[in-house]
């Protein structure tokens, strides 16, 4: 008996290094000034998903929605033991709240068989931990969130606890089912050496394309369509061609994409950048401490 489980993974600008550089004046952040990172939690999605596998076995594809380098992350995820990885890519999907997303989503995962759906509780870059249960909703399957613990397994239905903040709750549901899955589930292994010595040069056609375009910058359209169609082929030979789906072939109705799909609209930006005034340096040092406290009490910032 095995569980066919499809996690759902995000990369996301690590939101840790937020200063001052990094924001713009209206208080959004400068993205590109961030190094992207494998969304905390989905790693914890996929670590259970790893461990489904390893008592039961079973099969992991793992899914992302993002820009062509968002594939560093799906490298990783075989690094770390998934099977199958996919990233769906497409310049209409720009924009995409999380309702949005959640439809491109579902319509990728309906194209794969599955059991259960696996996702981190929330993004980093959005905290709305709203992606899942829109998902589990389109999809038409049971939800269990903040899932912290897998109890019990019978082929049909599971037994998850949940982490409510002031206790537990242990919920059964039947399959197919979509946990999202918090940070106190797991420590997420780490990768691991055969893999990425097996999955370093996987690659999507879109990261193909460009590396053919780098090498012969004075090739012709006609010549590098024959070159990455040789290069991929040889790819699909050693089980290294990451798939790439676009919204035409996940048939998704593009009035539910991208902005044209997304309700959300901003009211209000708060602008959070720390002006030069706002800041002081201390001396990183026993007196400059001493100093920074004692101002702190004298303007009772703190008693």
């Amino acid at each position: 008996m095995g569980y066919k489980c499809v996690v759902l993974i995000k990369q996301v600008p690590d939101t840790k290094r937020i200063t001052g550089d990094v924001m713009n004046d209206d208080g959004t952040v400068k993205r590109s000034a961030l190094p992207a990172i494998f969304n905390p939690e989905d790693l914890n999605a996929l670590e259970l998903a790893l461990q489904i596998k390893e008592q039961f076995g079973g099969h992991i594809t793992v899914i992302t929605m993002g820009l062509p380098a968002a594939s560093a992350i799906l490298r990783d995820s075989l690094y770390r033991g998934a099977d199958d990885a996919i990233l769906i890519t497409d310049p209409r999907c720009a924009a995409s709240d999380t309702l949005a997303t959640s439809y491109i989503l579902s319509c990728a995962v309906k194209k794969i068989d599955y059991d259960i759906v696996l996702c981190g509780r929330q993004a980093i870059d959005g905290d709305t931990a709203q992606v899942g249960p829109q998902l589990a909703e389109k999809l038409g399957i049971t939800q269990i969130t903040y899932v912290e613990e897998l109890i019990e397994f019978d082929g049909k239905s599971i037994i998850a606890q949940r982490n409510i903040g002031n206790g537990w709750q242990q919920v059964k549901a039947k399959l197919p089912v979509l946990l999202t899955v918090i940070g106190a589930a797991n420590e997420p292994r780490v990768a691991a050496a055969r893999k990425m010595m097996k999955y370093k040069k996987a690659c999507t056609p879109i990261e193909v394309e460009q590396k053919i375009k780098a090498e012969n910058p004075d090739a012709d359209e006609a010549d590098m369509k024959e070159l990455a169609e040789h290069k991929c082929s040889k790819l699909v030979e050693k089980n290294l061609l990451i798939k790439q789906w676009d919204l035409d072939f996940i048939e998704a109705d593009l009035s539910w994409c991208g902005q044209s799909g997304s309700p959300t609209k901003v009211h209000r930006i708060q602008s959070v950048v720390l002006a030069a005034k706002e800041s002081k340096n201390v001396e990183p040092n026993d007196k400059g401490i001493s100093d920074m406290i004692h101002e702190l009490i004298e303007d009772k910032t703190i008693a």
